[in-house]
């Protein structure tokens, strides 16, 4: 039997990301989960290889009413004393910064991301983080450095970008596993955030996405 990745999803969007169809080539069974709609996480770590936790609409500050949130950080502990490989991405992020013991929120100045940003790789994310990635972003929410961890990358409107707890445990604000068409999806969407401030244009992200998303690939 194959080793399985637990990928836990927060919406209904295609499984078209680049980080489930790399595990995929790789020959990991994809074991998909969706606790927002109330699917159980599972009980037992025998022959699960890592986790991946997504992005989604919702956010850590509203754990109170959506428990399944909670759930997750629970699953993140667990994984991450296992010492299994643990990725958050955007709201993934969040949720391992508050199993932690960091605090996640929306941004002081209600400052979004919505679009194509630089990184600014830290002393300690350069051998990690190219300098000059530019990265697709989602999100008006944050997450403090937790104690413990290491800070890997800003941006310029958001300080913690990226991190790590101990080897196998990282934490993104961005999205490198949004494809192109993942990305358009989220444009046409009813929630794109076009016009908050920070967001981007359009015309910018296309032209952005266009140019960088090779290389957000390759990485």
């Amino acid at each position: 039997m194959a080793e399985r990745i637990v990928l836990i999803e927060h919406g209904d969007d295609p499984r078209d990301d680049r980080a489930s169809t790399h595990l995929a080539e790789r020959g990991f069974a994809l074991d998909w989960r969706f606790p927002f709609r109330g699917d159980p996480l599972p009980e037992s770590l025998e022959d699960v290889a890592g986790t991946i936790l997504y992005g989604g609409g919702q956010a850590v500050t509203e754990a109170d009413r959506l428990p399944f949130l909670l759930e997750e950080a629970r699953w993140a502990e667990r994984c991450m004393a296992a010492n299994l490989p643990t990725l958050g991405l955007c709201l993934g992020g969040q949720v391992i910064a508050h199993a932690l013991g960091a605090a996640a929120g929306p941004h002081p100045e209600g400052l979004h991301e919505f679009g194509y940003y630089p990184l600014r790789p830290t002393a300690e994310g350069a051998a990690l983080i190219p300098e000059g990635l530019v990265v697709a972003q989602s999100h008006y929410h944050g997450f403090d450095l937790p104690a413990g961890t290491t800070l890997l990358a800003a941006s310029a409107t958001y300080p913690h970008q990226a991190f790590a707890y101990g080897a196998r445990t990282y934490a993104v604000q961005f999205h490198p596993e949004v494809t192109r068409a993942g990305f358009r999806r989220w444009q046409d969407s009813d929630w794109a955030p076009f016009g908050k401030a920070g967001a981007q244009t359009r015309t910018e992200q296309d032209a952005l996405g266009a140019a960088h998303d090779p290389a957000m690939h390759r990485w």
